[in-house]
Order: C-alpha cells, then sequence, then structure tokens
C-alpha cells in the first residue's frame, strides 16, 4: 500500500519507518521541502538512512496519494485544517487518518482549542469535505504509535470517523503495527471524547515522570 505522511515531524518520524518496516511504499509531504532538509536535522538523518523518505511538496505528496492507499495527517496543532484545506480537492476520495492533536503550546500549560463542542478531527473533516477522516493514536506519546509493546501488551487505541470501510482499513493498519485491543467510537464527532483525554494524558505523564503509558478501557 502507498501512505501519504503530512507533516516531519516526530509523529511521521516515528511512522513513516514504520510502515516501511511493513512494506508499504511512503511518500512525506511538507509545506517546503528544502527548508526541511536544511533546518529539520532529526528529518535530515531519517531521510539520510532511508532515501525514499525525502520529503515532497505537500501538493507533490498529495498527487502521489492513491485511492487505494492512506493518507496520514501528522500536521500538529490548531492550525493543520487551514493548511490541510488548500489539499481538498486532491484528497477527494481518500482515507485521512488524522493523527493531530490541538494543543496550543502559544497558551500556557498546553491549552486545548478547540476542545469540548468541537475537535480537531470534526475541523479536519470539515477542511477536507470530500475525504473519510479517521482519527486515532492521539492519546499516546509520538514513542508508542507505531510500537504499542512499548508499554506492555494490553492498552487501547481509539478510532473515530463517519464511514466504516475507513475505519477498517485503518483499523488493519493498527494491527499491522501491533494494536490488540481497537475501540471503535463511533463518528467523528466522538474525536471530541479522545481529544479531551489530552488533558488527562499530560497530568499522568508528570505523575508517572515519563510519556511511554497507554489506557486502557477494561471490559
Amino acid at each position: 500500500m502507498k501512505i501519504t505522511v503530512l507533516g516531519t515531524g516526530e509523529v511521521c518520524r516515528l511512522l513513516a519507518p514504520a510502515f516501511l518496516s511493513l512494506g508499504h511504499e511512503v511518500v512525506v509531504g511538507t509545506r517546503d521541502p528544502e527548508t526541511t532538509m536544511a533546518k529539520n536535522h532529526p528529518y535530515r538523518l531519517l531521510a539520510t538512512r532511508h532515501p525514499q523518505l525525502r520529503p515532497a511538496s505537500f501538493s507533490a505528496a498529495v498527487d502521489a496519494a492513491e485511492r487505494s492507499g492512506l493518507v496520514v495527517n501528522a500536521l500538529s496543532g490548531p492550525a493543520c485544517p487551514d493548511a490541510l484545506a488548500p489539499l481538498a480537492e486532491g484528497l477527494k476520495g481518500h482515507v485521512v487518518m488524522d493523527v493531530s492533536s490541538p494543543y496550543d503550546w502559544s497558551r500556557p500549560d498546553a491549552v486545548l482549542d478547540p476542545v469540548n463542542t468541537d475537535s480537531l478531527g470534526e475541523a479536519v473533516q470539515r477542511a477536507l469535505p470530500g475525504s473519510y477522516v479517521v482519527k486515532t493514536l492521539n492519546t499516546l506519546a509520538a514513542q508508542v504509535m507505531p510500537e504499542p509493546d512499548a508499554v506492555g501488551n494490553d492498552h487501547t487505541v481509539f478510532l473515530s470517523g463517519d464511514d466504516e470501510t475507513a475505519k477498517a482499513r485503518v483499523g488493519d493498519l493498527l494491527r499491522a503495527l501491533g494494536w490488540r485491543d481497537i475501540l471503535d467510537l463511533g463518528g467523528i464527532g466522538t474525536a471530541r471524547a479522545t481529544e479531551m483525554m489530552l488533558r488527562m494524558w499530560i497530568d499522568t505523564s508528570r505523575a508517572l515522570g515519563t510519556h511511554l503509558f497507554g489506557f486502557k478501557i477494561v471490559r
């Protein structure tokens, strides 16, 4: 499968090589590929190890996306819907796995925005009305997303999205990464719940002194 990853931050740097290890073809998109290679030292090291991950522009990465593949939104923060909106036409009909988090780091203590009456997942879906957005992996540290066993083999990852087929495809990819407990919460509106868990994630990580943990829904 061809997977297009938008963004070159930590999430991309961990997910992209994991997708490669599963045998997928991966294309990475960024706002300015030359600037990314010049100034994003961690990503430059990744592209040195994996030359096939040398970044393309957002538009070129979207053009390379296949409808039989998957697009991952690994852009960060409340501004990502605005960054995605110009790509809406090219992403029509695509499954978009949204792993973004609504942290507003410009405000004290990582305020969530939006929160409660809206979610970043819903905002991404509005920005991409012809795409099938599936929110997932956003309740976890980036290191745990591609390697659930890093914190034990019995914790839960969530899915939110309006299209059942899209959620099934994302679920298949998560299982290939090693996820065992995948809980479908329902429509994209349920992304409000998992995004609001991020406040709990911050406080739990401080209490434990580590980002390496997961949440478990006990039945």
